[in-house]
């Protein structure tokens, strides 16, 4: 069984604090050692003591450390074993895991370029970009491993990082934090916290500023705190104001449903102008035919829960989809298969609605679950409203311009964008930089 350390101060230590992370198959896959909310304050407190780092090392230890996650074996973890041990962990199909490999060292390579474009136009010769702070909390997600290469924006900009992981994928960030650690970073610049939840009160307090991750409560809780961003819930949209052709169904399915539906980018609601439930018929059909296989399978394409967690999101779907037509009925005789492993495959949902205001489109799900219902021109904006991410597939340039002016919509697309959400330099909630920076004035003699 794997042991899942506390490390600070470049130190990994046990704790007489632990619980147990089992893997979608039921079976017991790790202990996990807990930090203390007093080692929580003392870490903090030991990240503002540490020494200056230089930004051309701090890039290069960046460059390194992604390097370093795709290829080495760290903590004597393969990046093979990486893979497997966050699939089972996470329920996320391994082949996320593996394109995230990948990915964090692309990443890791443009984290100069990346955090650079961020600074404000005006910073120059009578202002300067400067930090907000010197300590950044993480509470990390668990739906997708690649989100954790938004917190590396804060270490180039300058920030000591404390991390508390997910409860359901510790690995992924103790992995990066043992890269960034392997590719020289000084040990008070970064730790690793794992906790129950109330850790994740102690650390947005120890630190000068925190990233949180979470539902709706904690985005409630936390709203008007202006030292703590949250990103909650993501609930994106597609419209489509057009003929539904072949190309267009694929990147349909594509949005709602790459990466195993996990992504807060995935799409969660689809509203036409055509007919609406012919387009849902046709997105069933489809999402019906992905191919079930355990989770640690490369052909895996959909999620997988312990049996009594999957009952337990179906049960919330279908309380929330009360008054919507199940448009999978027809193609699934079982939405929740039990595989050889003694996991449950979480297999997609449509359901058609009549309205837009349908309270399902407000819901999101940890697997592919969309809501299509009918829009019409007059309609405008309104319902689209409150999206991480709007995907316009229309000729309508007025209604491409209100979007990018509506505050709540975050991301916006026109037309079909395919693998947007793997561009680095794309905001997919405004620039971390925002938060993490300020401009203040500078005059020299």
């Amino acid at each position: 069984m794997l042991s899942i350390p506390v490390l600070r101060g470049g130190q990994e230590s046990g704790s007489r604090d632990t619980s147990v992370l089992s893997g979608v198959d039921g079976a017991e896959l790790a202990v996990v050692h807990e930090a203390p909310a007093l080692i929580t304050r003392l870490t903090a407190q030991a990240a503002r003591r540490a020494p200056a780092v230089g930004e051309a090392e701090r890039m290069a230890v960046l460059a390194a450390a992604g390097r370093l996650f795709a290829e080495a074996t760290l903590g004597g973890q393969s990046p093979d074993d990486y893979c497997h041990q966050q699939a089972l962990a996470s329920g996320v199909p391994v082949s996320v895991a593996r394109e995230t490999l990948s990915r964090m060292r692309e990443i890791c390579a443009v984290l100069g370029e990346v955090v650079a474009r961020q600074s404000p136009a005006g910073a120059g010769r009578t202002a300067r970009w400067v930090r907000r702070g010197e300590v950044f909390g993480v509470v990390a997600p668990s739906n997708h491993p690649a989100t954790h290469a938004a917190w590396l924006q804060a270490i180039a900009m300058g920030y000591r990082v404390v991390v508390r992981p997910g409860t359901r994928d510790p690995i992924t960030p103790l992995r990066l934090v043992r890269a960034l650690l392997a590719a020289g970073l000084d040990p008070a610049w970064i730790s690793f916290l794992p906790g129950p939840h109330s850790a994740a009160d102690a650390l947005v307090a120890a630190v000068d500023l925190a990233l949180v991750y979470g539902g709706e409560q904690t985005v409630a809780r936390l709203r008007g705190n202006d030292r703590v961003l949250v990103r909650g819930p993501g609930r994106s949209k597609i419209l489509l104001d057009g003929p539904l052709d072949e190309a267009t169904l694929d990147h349909l399915v594509a949005e709602i449903a790459a990466d195993g539906g996990v992504r807060c980018t995935n799409a969660t609601a689809v509203l036409t102008s055509g007919d609406h439930r012919a387009l849902a018929d046709a997105l069933a059909q489809r999402l019906a035919g992905l191919p079930i296989h355990p989770i640690t399978d490369d052909r895996a394409a959909l999620p997988a829960r312990p049996p009594a967690e999957a009952n337990g999101l179906r049960a919330a779907l279908d309380r929330v989809a009360q008054g919507t037509e199940d448009m999978m009925r027809p193609y699934l005789d079982e939405p929740l298969p039990v595989l050889d492993d003694g996991s449950a495959a979480l297999r997609p949902a449509v359901h058609c609605a009549d309205s837009a205001n349908h309270p399902g489109l407000a819901t999101e799900l940890p697997f592919p679950s969309v809501w299509v219902a009918p829009w019409r021109e007059a309609d405008g904006v309104a319902p689209l409203d409150g999206s991480l991410a709007l995907t316009l597939l229309t000729e309508n340039a007025s209604l491409i311009a209100d979007a990018l002016g509506t505050p709540g919509i975050r991301t916006v697309l026109a037309g079909r964008v395919p693998g947007w959400w793997k561009d680095p330099y794309l905001p997919h909630d405004g620039y971390l930089g925002q938060f993490l920076g300020e401009v203040r004035g500078f005059a020299a003699a």
